[in-house]
């Protein structure tokens, strides 16, 4: 589980790098800002489908997108000179309040014993293609 963490946190770095390397491009028109952006993004979403192996798909994507926009909200601030409303900043803190709520509420079983608990499993007989089929 660390390792898929590890992954998700720079799959969440590598968004915030793609992004600010795209504004940096868009800014300069340089060649090399748009595939250093292009870079930093296929390396964020290939980082988050190996963090989603072991963390479960919403829960990463949340923390992905919620502590992305957060953090990608705050380097604008912080090295390109944007302003912050508090209106904004509440809604950068009840962002950040959603993705610790929706990470505290993840399962912490493995894959395979959810899918274990989720079959359904029956005694009775079931009917497929017209026939009784008895089930385990």
């Amino acid at each position: 589980m660390w390792l898929a963490r590890g992954f998700l946190l720079f799959a969440i770095l590598a968004e915030i790098a793609g992004t600010s390397s795209m504004k940096l491009a868009g800014d300069s028109g340089n060649v090399w800002g748009y595939l250093a952006m292009y870079t930093l993004i296929a390396l964020s979403y290939f980082s988050l489908s190996l963090a989603a192996k072991k963390i479960a798909i919403g829960v990463a994507y949340a923390c992905w997108e919620g502590l992305g926009i957060a953090l990608i909200t705050l380097t604008s601030v912080f090295f390109f000179e944007s302003s912050l409303s508090a209106q904004q900043l509440v809604g950068l803190l009840l962002v950040i309040v959603g993705v610790v709520l929706v990470t505290l509420g993840e399962s912490h079983d493995s894959p395979e014993s959810r899918s274990e608990t989720n079959k359904q499993v029956t005694t009775e007989p079931q009917i497929v293609a017209g026939k009784r089929v008895k089930t385990a």
